[in-house]
């Protein structure tokens, strides 16, 4: 009988596992890491480590929360090129500044089967966590500030996602750098439960067909979510609140889900659409930007129904010469500028709303226009279209307007004064 042997084989664990205290001296963990077995734990004791770690066979290290890594401005502090290795309750610091070698707190390249990085501070370092390669990684529960030393397009990501199938970055609060995740050539990836603040995009992603963005919040950056040159992805449960530019960005993005998100204050535009075709648009909250959604280059066959727009000052920008019906199975969207009426009580508007009108066209090609929008020629156009549709000149419109506004569960995420 060899069951004992066998057992812990099939598991894929040592059959004798040791734990390693470490104590606070210069060389200490690269010391006891060349006496560890695999599946062994190095428990470092309180305090400063000023070296640099390469973690090549399964492995924990912990720092218990109370450990510090230094690297000293020399590459990336701990490097990790073997199997079943887990890195957590550390604070790391002092990475290297370049760009080329991505020098980073914690890089896990593509020799790095399913490593897991958790309950980390990652604090000033070029780039935070950098996926280069690694399938099947867990980043989560990490603390991830970045440099605030150059101007923002020359730091690095929090969270860095190359060539990585099966990442899942869940939890982090991620602050300051370049963007708070970064993606590209990546498939089958799971974003969720973050946190952005401070950053130039929460989400950058690029090429990364087949994955989740979800339950994330972006607050003030320069834009929330931006999805380019990919298909098939679910945005779903997204928070983006005072970010300057966009709140969600499709730039040749296809076939892809747009539900449940709420986006408040953006100052340009709550979504927009560049060159995106066959995307589907429900149960979001566009409230209070410039411009609630903008389509442009070619966005078409696009689903938009069940989302509350909100005092957007444009609610709709979308010039064309045809018309396009945003509603389906007798239930569109909620307007917070339309006059509506609802005779039958059925939660349906009774009349049809088309958000843009002739002015709209001439202001968005001649902005200088915009001077004579209280003269009576303008108001008589006005009129003159909602009397009499046929001369309006094409675009959205919205043949069963709702009567209040469907909120999504992720208004709760929402930070509420009192």
């Amino acid at each position: 009988m060899r069951w004992p042997l066998l057992i812990p084989l099939l598991l894929g664990s040592p059959l004798w596992a040791a734990d390693w205290d470490v104590p606070n001296r210069a060389g200490a963990i690269n010391e006891i890491l060349a006496q560890a077995a695999d599946g062994d734990t190095l428990r470092l004791g309180p305090g400063i480590y000023t070296e640099t770690l390469v973690l090549d066979r399964p492995v924990t290290i912990d720092g218990l929360g109370l450990a510090t890594i230094d690297g000293q401005g020399d590459g990336s502090v701990i490097t990790v090129t073997g199997p079943g290795v887990t890195v957590r309750g550390l604070t790391v610091i002092g990475s290297g500044s370049s760009h080329d070698g991505i020098d980073s707190g914690i890089q896990l390249t593509k020799t790095a089967k399913a490593p897991v990085v958790e309950d980390n501070v990652l604090l000033g370092n070029l780039y935070g966590v950098d996926i280069h390669g690694a399938k099947d990684s867990i980043v989560r529960r990490n603390r991830i500030e970045g440099r605030q030393d150059r101007h923002m397009n020359a730091r690095g990501n929090g969270v860095y996602v190359w060539n990585a199938p099966g990442a899942v970055v869940e939890d982090n609060d991620i602050r300051y750098g370049r963007d708070g995740i970064f993606v590209n050539s990546s498939k089958k990836n799971t974003f969720t439960g973050n946190l952005f603040r401070d950053l130039r995009f929460a989400v950058h992603y690029m090429y990364a067909d087949n994955s989740v963005v979800s339950n994330n919040v972006s607050i003030g950056n320069d834009l929330g979510y931006a999805v380019m040159f990919t298909t098939n992805v679910k945005i779903t449960d997204n928070v983006s609140i005072d970010d300057r530019e966009h709140g969600v960005m499709l730039n040749y993005a296809n076939k892809s889900v747009i539900t449940g998100n709420v986006v408040i204050g953006a100052k340009e535009k709550c979504t927009f659409l560049y060159n995106s075709n066959k995307n589907e648009f429900t149960d979001n909250w566009f409230e209070g930007c410039g411009i609630g959604i903008h389509f442009t280059a070619g966005s078409e066959r696009n689903h938009i129904v069940g989302n509350a727009f909100i005092g957007n000052r444009t609610q709709v920008k979308y010039v064309s010469t045809k018309w396009v019906e945003w509603s389906e199975d007798g239930r569109g969207n909620y307007w917070s500028d339309f006059a509506a009426y609802d005779v039958d009580g059925d939660g349906i508007a009774d009349a049809p709303y088309r958000p843009n009108d002739s002015m709209d066209h001439v202001l968005w090609t001649q902005p200088a226009a915009k001077l004579l929008l209280g003269s009576p020629a303008v108001q008589l156009v006005r009129w003159s279209q909602s009397a009499f549709p046929a001369l309006l000149p094409g675009g959205v419109m919205d043949s069963n307007p709702l009567m209040q506004a469907p909120e999504p569960p992720a208004m709760k995420k929402v930070p509420h004064d009192g």
